[in-house]
This record gives C-alpha cells, sequence and structure tokens, in this order.
C-alpha cells in the first residue's frame, strides 16, 4: 500500500506542469504529454524544412539585368546606360533584326538609341528590358501605356498582349480616351472596341459630368461615336445635339471648368453672341469647318420635332437654316402622306435604311419595378406610351378621345423598332446587354404589346431604342448631304 501510494506521489510531482496522464479512451489509450513531447521532438528533428532561395530568375535579373555582369553590349537611352547581353536583346524582334548584321549598330558595343514616342520614358524601358531577364511582368494601370509603346517599339508580342489585357479591364472615365488614342497608335484592336464601347453607352449619360474627359475627345472619334448604330442616346436626338455644343465650346475654351449644367448654359450663351455678329452660320465659316464632321450623324429630321428646339438651333446658327429647310419640306410631305392614310408605316426596310432613319432615343431605368413615359416630339399622329414592370417593357399606341384630333385617325399603323439593353459595372463597363434587333409590328388603337422581357433585372439598365413609325423619303437628301454631310 505504502509503494504504491510512493510510486504515485512521483508521478504527480513529475507531471504537475502537464496535468496529463495516459488515460484510456473509447478508441485506446492516448499519450501522455512527456510521451507526445518526444513524438514531436522526433518529428520535428526529421521534418522537411522549407526555405526561399534566390530562383534562377531572381538571380540572372540581379546579376545580369540589374549589376550587368560580363555583358557584351551597352545600350544609351535618355542619357541612361543599360549594361546588357545579346542573347537576351535578340528575344526581342528589334534588337534581334539590330544585330542581324544589316544595321550598323550589329558591330557596335556602345548603341544610341533616339526615342521619338512621348509614351515612352525610362521605367517603362528599364520595365520591359528587365522583362527579358525574368519569368514575370507586373502591369500597373497607371503605366500601362508606357509600357505598351515600349513593347510596341521592341516587339514584344507576349508584354502587348499583357497589357492589353490589363487596358481592357480597367476602361473607365479617367482611362477611355488615353486608352483609345493608344490603341489607334499601336493597332490594339481589342482595346479599342473595348473603349468604343464604353463610350457609346456612357457618351451622353456620363461622360459630360466630367468636362475635361469630353473635351479631350478628337473630332475623329466624335464622328465615329454621333454616326454609330450604337450609340446610346438617352433621351432623343436633341440632347445630342445639346452634347455636340457644349463638347464645342470647351474646344475653343480649353481652360474652362465648371459643371456640365453651367457649361451648356455657356455653351448656348456662346454661340447665341457668336450668331449675332457673323450672317454666316458656324459650320460653313473657316473656324468651325474643321469640327464639320462631327456633326455629320446628327438625324435632321429628328432634330425638329418641337418647337422649343427648333428655336434653340435656329438660334445657335451653328447648322444653316438653308439645310434646315428642306428638312422642314420633307416632314411636311411626310405628315400629310400620313394623316391621309398614304402612308400607314414602314415594313420590312433593310437595316441600312432603318439604321439611317430611324428615331434614336433612350433612358435610364432607375430603381422604381414600375416605370411609366413617353419620348417627346411629333410622331406623325401616334402617342407611344412604354411602361417597364416585372422586368418586361411593353409599348401601347395611346388613344384617348380628348386628344383625338392631334392622333392619327388609322385603325391600325405599322412601325419598326430596336431595343438594347444594357447593364453596367461599377467603372461603367458593359457587362450584359440583350436586344431585340429590328422588328416590325402593327399596332391598333389602344392596343399594347411586350417589346422585351429582361433575362437579368439588375436595376439600373440603360434602354437604347429605336423607333420607325413613318415611312422614309429622301428627295433632296443627296443635295443635303453633298453640302454638310448630315444625315436627313
Amino acid at each position: 500500500m505504502g509503494l504504491a501510494q510512493s510510486a504515485c506521489t512521483y508521478v504527480l510531482d513529475n507531471t504537475r506542469n502537464y496535468r496529463r496522464k495516459r488515460r484510456r479512451h473509447s478508441g485506446g489509450w492516448q499519450l501522455s504529454s512527456t510521451e507526445e513531447d518526444d513524438s514531436d521532438s522526433d518529428s520535428k528533428i526529421y521534418a522537411s524544412k522549407r526555405m526561399r532561395l534566390m530562383t534562377t530568375s531572381q538571380y540572372i535579373y540581379k546579376a545580369l539585368f540589374q549589376e550587368g555582369k560580363n555583358h557584351d553590349v551597352t545600350l544609351v537611352i535618355f542619357g541612361k546606360e543599360w549594361n546588357l547581353h545579346k542573347i537576351y536583346l535578340c528575344q526581342s524582334p528589334y534588337f534581334a533584326s539590330m544585330f542581324s548584321g544589316s544595321w550598323k549598330e550589329s558591330d557596335q558595343s556602345v548603341i544610341q538609341i533616339e526615342i521619338l514616342d512621348s509614351n515612352i520614358n525610362f521605367d517603362s524601358l528599364n520595365t520591359v528590358l528587365g522583362s527579358l531577364y525574368q519569368d514575370e511582368l507586373i502591369i500597373q494601370p497607371s503605366e500601362v501605356v508606357s509600357l505598351l509603346a515600349t513593347a510596341a517599339l521592341l516587339q514584344l508580342d507576349a508584354v502587348i498582349s499583357k497589357c492589353c489585357e490589363v487596358m481592357t479591364q480597367t476602361v473607365n472615365i479617367k482611362t477611355v480616351i488615353r486608352y483609345y488614342e493608344s490603341s489607334k497608335s499601336y493597332g490594339v484592336s481589342a482595346v479599342e472596341k473595348a473603349c468604343l464601347e464604353w463610350l457609346l453607352v456612357n457618351l451622353l449619360c456620363y461622360v459630360p459630368e466630367t468636362p475635361d474627359r469630353l473635351r479631350e475627345i478628337s473630332v475623329d472619334l466624335m464622328e465615329l461615336l454621333v454616326t454609330s448604330q450604337n450609340l446610346c442616346v438617352v433621351q432623343t436626338e436633341f440632347s445630342l445635339y445639346v452634347l455636340l455644343k457644349f463638347w464645342l465650346y470647351l474646344k475653343f475654351h480649353p481652360n474652362w471648368e465648371g459643371s456640365a449644367q453651367d457649361g451648356i448654359t455657356c455653351a448656348h450663351n456662346y454661340f447665341k453672341e457668336q450668331g449675332s455678329e457673323s450672317e454666316v452660320e458656324f459650320l460653313l465659316r473657316d473656324v468651325g469647318n474643321p469640327y464639320l464632321k462631327a456633326f455629320r450623324g446628327l438625324r435632321l429630321a429628328s432634330l425638329i420635332g418641337h418647337p422649343q428646339d427648333v428655336d434653340m438651333i435656329l438660334g445657335d446658327r451653328i447648322i444653316p437654316a438653308s439645310l434646315l429647310l428642306p428638312v422642314f419640306r420633307m416632314q411636311w410631305y411626310r405628315m400629310l402622306q400620313t394623316d391621309q392614310g398614304y402612308d400607314k408605316g414602314p415594313r420590312n426596310l433593310t437595316e441600312i435604311e432603318f439604321n439611317q432613319h430611324s428615331l434614336r432615343c433612350g433612358r435610364v431605368l432607375g430603381a422604381s419595378r414600375h416605370q411609366m413615359w413617353r419620348w417627346t416630339g411629333f410622331h406623325f399622329g401616334l402617342d407611344l406610351v412604354l411602361t417597364y414592370e416585372r422586368g418586361s417593357l411593353k409599348l401601347r399606341r395611346n388613344h384617348r378621345t380628348e386628344n383625338e384630333m392631334a392622333l392619327s385617325q388609322q385603325t391600325r399603323r405599322n412601325l419598326m423598332f430596336r431595343l438594347t439593353i444594357y447593364g453596367l459595372d461599377e467603372q461603367r463597363m458593359v457587362r450584359y446587354t440583350q436586344t431585340t434587333g429590328i422588328q416590325s409590328t402593327t399596332l391598333g388603337k389602344n392596343e399594347e404589346i411586350c417589346l422585351i422581357t429582361l433575362e437579368k433585372e439588375e436595376l439600373p439598365l440603360f434602354l437604347s431604342a429605336n423607333f420607325l413609325v413613318a415611312s422614309p423619303l429622301t428627295p433632296g437628301a443627296s443635295e443635303i448631304e453633298d453640302k454638310l454631310g448630315l444625315t436627313v
């Protein structure tokens, strides 16, 4: 008994700090703490040790590129020297051609290179040259244009591809114009396409909020946007005219700063004053002629659908009145044809005809799940009311008796339409699109049809619509287009 007690006391004294002993568990015995420590010690002794060593790529980059050990050529660019190695430089077709023997530099150990491209700088050169000595390249969006320019000079397709990948993922209000101009300079069509897609959706509803970006849009780019059939014209064609006027004002006032609303007011006052000082409209003057093609895509017939719009256009004296008068004449004749029942509306026009003559309009579908509206203007006796509810967009030919004298009395009217829905991400890049394509329909009085049912309903969404409610006529159109290049 005493011996057992003595042994027990010994065990307790030697395990006081661990407070654990061998215990029976349902599955067997558990090691005591002392036995566990011995086992852990053995495992630590024989366990594999992982240490981060300098990789071969890192060593090559440090020793050969940064320190220039055993270099056989020195590049002098921007007054800086790079001690490099022809065998690495020849990964670039630019240097491979230089060292092939046909260039005078092929036998030189020190080579001076003059850089004419302002987008290329010391940092971009250092980064791209360094990429020839390692297997990774970190590209920051703020530096990507310079890296693209440098990679294009050195003809490094892999680097160009990575730059394009970064650029197409980071198109936003701050980068879009610079990215677009770079895409044209260096022939990267994927970036050009991404920038155009962004601008076509955001030109009217977002870009004017940043006047500096609007000012940066070149005449050629603005012409491309305005004439595009994919331009999302929020509100009506007159909204596009107002934007062009604001853009024109910014071009002549490079230091102007302020809000979009203030700028639109300043532009209105400026052109009103300009018009009073000259009998020649702005686009016919030498100072305005360079901007002529930017107005080429305006659909003049859609500009004169409301008396207040007409008053402002004539008062601005930007578009010559002599070119608007034939459009008034044609619209009057189309109205008579519709009123007398000769024209029951368009059917089966070609895509080119539809894109040229259809009314462009649009709207932001906000947070409300139920919305109803009509676009203002003259629609040849049709009162078209649109309703958005529960993911469906419906069109109704509204024909109320109190407005009967102003509405078409034809029992049924033909019309053509195309609707496109856009969903944007936080950078306002298109993440979702759905379109009806060009369609024809016939509406009776007070008849309603469903135009489109959304596959996704993540508001806000952007609606771009084209409607054609009267058959197009083009007498005299060629004469107008020859004079000014504007679309009737």
